[in-house]
């Protein structure tokens, strides 16, 4: 079993989205500095994001929930990083800073 961390140290306020597929998690965890920190994957199972947390963090494992996705796990597409737009040949310089 897989999983893929969508968004990695994130505010645990982004697994109320809806936009989110059913079948991800929000994962709570205490990292190598003692600091809590938020994951948001998504799994076929939770018992795999369990496997994969806990050997990775061992007792710094805290809680493991599903979000408020409502999306089919199918039919969901992770958003897009939009590109820099690329400069057009014609354009001017930009101003100098000053």
């Amino acid at each position: 079993m897989t999983i893929n961390v969508i968004n990695k140290k994130c505010d645990p306020q982004a697994a109320k989205d809806k936009k989110l597929p059913t079948n991800s998690f929000l994962i709570e965890y205490e990292d190598e500095g003692g600091v809590l920190s938020h994951d948001i994957a998504i799994s076929d199972s939770k018992v795999a994001v369990f496997d994969h947390y806990y050997d990775k963090y061992k007792k710094g494992l805290k809680n493991i929930v599903q979000t408020e996705g409502r999306i089919s796990a199918k039919l969901w597409n992770p958003p897009k990083k939009k590109k820099p737009k690329a400069e057009h040949p014609l354009d001017p310089p930009p101003a100098p800073k000053k």
